[in-house]
């Protein structure tokens, strides 16, 4: 598939990286990114040659948010329907197999803080920084508020929401935003290491562990362990937990078949 606005690219380690593209405007949302971020998640989620998805952003920022020149002469149905189209590659993280990292620079604001708190994974620069910022300009991130406050909890984010600073990455690690955090000059080959390294990790357990963790997040504490002890059972089954039992006990490096 052609895209203009992001950048997408799978290497022979099984990780497909995808850039966002508009560094001339901070990689800002618009339809056409938004819509492209989403085909390219959905074509990485379909290609057998991807085990793990890294995004980041070219230029000096990761993304400012949603560009407000798109803002402007809309119906309030066009405005839903509208912001969906930007925050559906936000969604769309959670229902896909395979995971999704996050690296870090700059400034991650308003829809760009909830694409980071949407990732499964957040590897930033030291020097990153982020906010729901929308509230300085008489708007609010009251969609990406939604992952922001599963990673955070009620307190935290609505002061997040409802002040819109920017936090420095030191704080956003604190408050489970982000796993690590490494210097401005590593970052590049810090998260591609990282995304590497869980490539090397049984495909179809790490799908049907990220899976199993949505699915039953919302599930009462009882049902929640029933539910993954059954998808534990299921891949019990599989061929590649046996080859990975296996070359455990043969001191080898497995070799997974996906089956």
């Amino acid at each position: 598939m052609e895209y203009e606005q992001v950048v997408y690219a799978v290497s022979e380690t099984y990780v497909a990286q995808i850039i966002l593209n508009r560094p001339e405007s901070l990689n800002t949302f618009n339809t056409r990114m938004a819509r492209e971020l989403y085909e390219a998640l959905m074509e990485a989620e379909s290609d057998r040659r991807v085990r793990v998805i890294l995004i980041k952003g070219a230029g000096k920022s990761f993304c400012a948010g949603i560009d407000v020149n798109e803002l402007a002469g809309k119906t309030a149905l066009e405005y839903q329907q509208w912001i969906e189209r930007m925050e559906r590659p936000l969604l769309a993280i959670a229902k896909m197999k395979k995971p999704v990292i996050v690296q870090l620079h700059g400034v991650a604001a308003a829809n760009g803080m909830g694409l980071v708190a949407a990732a499964d994974l957040v590897i930033a620069a030291e020097t990153a920084r982020m906010g729901l910022t929308a509230i300085k300009v008489g708007l609010n991130c009251v969609g990406p508020i939604v992952p922001v406050a599963r990673c955070v909890g009620r307190k935290k984010a609505l002061e997040l929401l409802l002040y819109g600073e920017l936090i420095p990455a030191s704080e956003a690690e604190r408050l489970g935003l982000i796993n690590r955090i490494v210097s401005a000059d590593s970052l590049d080959e810090e998260a591609l290491n990282w995304a590497e390294m869980l490539a090397k990790k049984s495909p179809i357990a790490v799908q049907i562990a990220k899976s199993g963790f949505y699915a039953s997040e919302d599930m009462v504490y009882e049902q929640q362990f029933t539910y993954m002890n059954e998808i534990f059972a299921r891949l019990c089954t599989c061929d590649d937990a046996k080859e990975g039992v296996q070359a455990f006990f043969e001191k080898r490096e497995p070799v997974w078949r996906e089956k």
